[in-house]
């Protein structure tokens, strides 16, 4: 597994991270978030050293959820420095994820 399952307890190790932070919001009934799980794990495995990745699972998170003021999943949020520099909504493919994280830096 090359992501953290994020938590309302651990979420300040990904906030606080030096590296950039690509999180993933979801939750297990989202037929979409299922379909894109795959494709996330795939590009946090192949990019994992340069960001850290990160899964929310709405449900069981509901604080971080909350702070980022996610109201559809899934949801895509890229932070650096602890603060949020880019969200997007919804499922992608592989090419459009990592365009998506290439045109944030």
């Amino acid at each position: 597994m090359s992501y953290i399952t994020v938590t309302n307890d651990n979420f300040h190790e990904i906030e606080n991270s030096e590296k950039p932070a690509i999180i993933d919001f979801w939750a297990t009934w989202c037929g979409p978030c299922k379909m894109f799980a795959p494709v996330f794990e795939k590009v946090s495995a192949e990019m994992g050293d340069d960001f850290v990745f990160g899964k929310v699972d709405v449900d069981e998170a509901p604080d971080v959820a909350s702070k980022f003021k996610i109201v559809s999943i899934p949801t895509l949020v890229i932070l650096k420095n602890g603060t949020m520099i880019k969200k997007k909504v919804g499922a992608m493919g592989e090419d459009e994820l990592k365009r998506f994280i290439a045109d944030s830096f």
